[in-house]
This record gives C-alpha cells, sequence and structure tokens, in this order.
C-alpha cells in the first residue's frame, strides 16, 4: 500500500478539523508589513488581519511559501517514509509552485510531484479533500496526481470585493482593471478563470450582487452532482452566511461551509470581499 503525502498552501482555506482528520501539510504563504514578515494562517490570523488593514495607512505586502519551507516539509515527509503530491495556488497567482520545485531539487532522495490547481481558496481546498481521501485509501502518487489534475476542471471561485483599490494596488486584477473607472454603486463580480482573477461584470447594491453571485455559481456547476460548497469572506460573516443559504437552496450541496478568506488572498482583495468557491461533479 502506498503512502502519499498531500502538501498545500495557506490560502487553500482548509478547516483545521480536515486539516487533521487528512493529515495535511499546509505551507504557509508571507504577508509583510514594513519591515514585519508574517506567516500567513500561522503568525496572522484574519479577523485581527482584516481589522488591522481598514484601519492601516501602510500596506501590505505578500510573498510565496518559501522554499525553506518546502524543502523541510518534503525532507521530514520523506524521511517518514511518504511520496509527497503538492497541490497548489495557481502559478498566475502566485510563485508559490516555483518554491515547490526549487525545494524538490533540493531534496533528490524524494519523489515529488506538483499539480497547478489553477485555483485558490477552498476550491483549492476541495481538490486538495478529494485528493487527500484518495490518498487515505493507499492509492498511489500517481493516481493522485491524476485526481488532482482532473479536479482542476470541477472547481470555481466567484466574488465580489468591497472595492478594487487593493486589486489595483497589488496588481492582481487582470481583466476586472476595465472596472477602475466606475462609479462607486457599481459592485463588481470577478472570477478565477484559466488560473487568473479576471472581470465578469458590474451589478448595483450589494444585495443584487451576491444573488447574481449564486446564479453564476449555478451556470457553472451545470447540474453536475455532488456540489460541494464554500461562502468564503474577508470579515464579511453576515453577507457569507446570507450567500451561502441563497446558494444550499439553489444548488443542493452534500457539503457546505463557511470560510475566512486567507490574509495572503485578503491583501489584494481587501476587506469586505465575499464569494463562492465550489466544486462539482466529483
Amino acid at each position: 500500500m502506498s503512502k502519499v503525502a498531500i502538501i498545500t498552501d495557506s490560502t487553500s482555506t482548509i478547516p483545521k478539523n480536515l486539516i487533521d482528520q487528512y493529515q495535511l501539510t499546509i505551507m504557509p504563504q508571507m504577508v509583510i508589513w514594513g519591515e514585519e514578515a508574517q506567516r500567513d494562517g500561522i503568525d496572522v490570523q484574519p479577523t485581527a488581519f482584516y481589522q488591522r488593514l481598514a484601519a492601516s495607512k501602510v500596506s501590505p505586502t505578500t510573498s510565496q511559501a518559501t522554499v525553506a519551507s518546502f524543502k523541510e516539509a518534503y525532507e521530514k515527509l520523506h524521511g517518514e517514509g511518504y511520496e509527497i503530491l503538492c497541490v497548489l495556488i495557481s502559478n498566475k497567482l502566485s510563485g508559490t509552485i516555483s518554491s515547490a520545485i526549487q525545494a524538490k531539487e533540493m531534496v533528490p532522495g524524494a519523489k515529488v510531484e506538483i499539480v497547478d490547481s489553477l485555483s485558490v481558496a477552498m476550491a483549492l481546498g476541495f481538490q486538495v479533500l478529494e485528493v487527500a481521501k484518495l490518498a487515505q485509501t493507499g492509492a498511489s502518487l500517481a493516481q493522485c496526481k491524476a485526481l488532482a489534475e482532473k479536479a482542476v476542471s470541477h472547481t470555481g471561485v466567484i466574488i465580489t470585493p468591497e472595492t478594487l483599490e487593493y486589486l489595483h494596488r497589488g496588481g492582481r486584477i487582470g481583466g476586472g482593471a476595465k472596472f477602475l473607472a466606475t462609479a462607486l454603486n457599481i459592485k463588481p463580480i470577478l472570477e478565477v478563470k484559466d488560473g487568473r482573477l479576471e472581470a465578469v461584470e458590474r451589478v448595483r447594491t450589494r444585495k443584487k450582487v451576491l444573488a447574481r453571485i449564486v446564479e453564476l455559481a449555478a451556470e457553472q456547476v451545470a447540474g453536475r452532482t455532488p456540489v460541494r460548497l464554500s461562502a468564503v469572506h474577508a470579515n464579511s460573516p453576515e453577507d457569507a452566511q446570507f450567500l451561502l443559504d441563497e446558494a444550499k437552496k439553489v444548488l443542493k450541496p452534500v457539503e457546505a461551509l463557511i470560510t475566512e478568506v486567507s490574509p495572503a488572498i485578503g491583501t489584494h482583495t481587501g476587506p469586505g470581499t465575499v464569494g463562492l468557491a465550489f466544486m462539482a461533479g466529483m
């Protein structure tokens, strides 16, 4: 029976009980406030981060999970007899995969495979969990990698930021740049498409934009079952709960939860961001 360990990064926002259940290794992204470097999910947690971000005149920046952290994880897991599969944030959103590849070259004895999720948040999280379930059955590294690659096309993320200011600052907005000149009462909808954050459309009022996110998610799910669903938010729990309740009526998920946008992503989307992440047909 194979022993396959699964590594992902902190942008996946997988709840701790599931991290523990599936013995996942989480590589922390870095959040940098001036001279202060914090490990995402370890030194900095979402609620306190968003409160600080909203009040701060100094904008934080982010950096990918380090080569050293991957090297340490590979050495530990290899020493315990594991083969390793990394399923990581889209390479078009972060350089994390580059760190994973560099570290792999430093631990030549370890058997490591790396998959680009082309996603983020719990869409990445759902991919990881499906693979972790398979790994626990004793599946081979090749089987786990094949499932991870298949899962990429079964997930999606649709969000609305409170403001585009943070995305503009960080250069992460992609096709959403066309919305920068819109009036303040226009709410943008963005989605992760082919690994990038792209503009979808504009909607007036917060209530209408949340309803439209549900409609767009239903269009992408397109009747595929089962559906796994997460409302994601950056210090906006009430909107997330409303969005999840509305989406559950339409999508009838077998699993539904609320997760907070990790500080490493929230640095770029800003407080008040809310949306849906989902997996369908797996």
